[in-house]
C-alpha cells in the first residue's frame, strides 16, 4: 500500500511539473494581443502578427487603420471590447504536417452590452514567441 502511495505521489508531482500544452501556451499569448485592443493599443496587437516586420511601411499603416477600424466597430456596436477570455474549447487541434506546426487559439470575446463570441485564432511559434498567422 505504501508503494502505491509513493508512486502515485511522483506521477501527481510529474503532472504538476510538466508545464502549459502548446494549445494552452498560444491561447494564453493570443489572449494577450486581443488584451491591447481592449486597451485601446493596435501597435501592440498588430506586433503579435507573425511576419510584420517584414512587411513595407505603408501596409503596416492600412493594417494598423483596419485594426482601429474593427476597434470602433465594436465599441459602436457592443460598447466596447471589454474582457478576452481563453474558451474550455476541447477540440483544439494542432496541425503538425506543416514545417511550422500551427495551432488554434480559441477565445471568447465579451462585450460591453454583455454579449459574447467565440473566435478562432490560428497560431505559430517562431523563434519561442506565439504569434497570430
Amino acid at each position: 500500500m505504501k508503494h502505491l502511495l509513493f508512486i502515485l505521489a511522483i506521477f501527481a508531482v510529474c503532472c504538476a511539473c510538466s508545464g502549459d500544452s502548446r494549445e494552452r501556451q498560444a491561447a494564453i499569448a493570443a489572449q494577450q494581443y486581443f488584451n491591447h485592443l481592449t486597451e485601446g493599443d493596435a501597435v501592440r496587437f498588430l506586433e503579435g502578427k507573425i511576419g510584420i516586420d517584414s512587411l513595407p511601411a505603408d501596409y503596416c499603416e492600412q493594417l494598423l487603420k483596419a485594426i482601429e477600424q474593427y476597434r470602433d466597430d465594436m465599441q459602436q456596436k457592443h460598447g466596447g471590447l471589454v474582457n478576452v477570455l481563453i474558451s474550455d474549447n476541447t477540440d483544439q487541434k494542432s496541425d503538425t504536417a506543416k514545417a511550422n506546426p500551427e495551432v488554434l487559439a480559441y477565445l471568447i470575446l465579451c462585450f460591453g452590452d454583455s454579449t459574447q463570441e467565440e473566435i478562432v485564432v490560428p497560431m505559430v511559434e517562431a523563434d519561442g514567441q506565439w504569434l497570430m498567422k
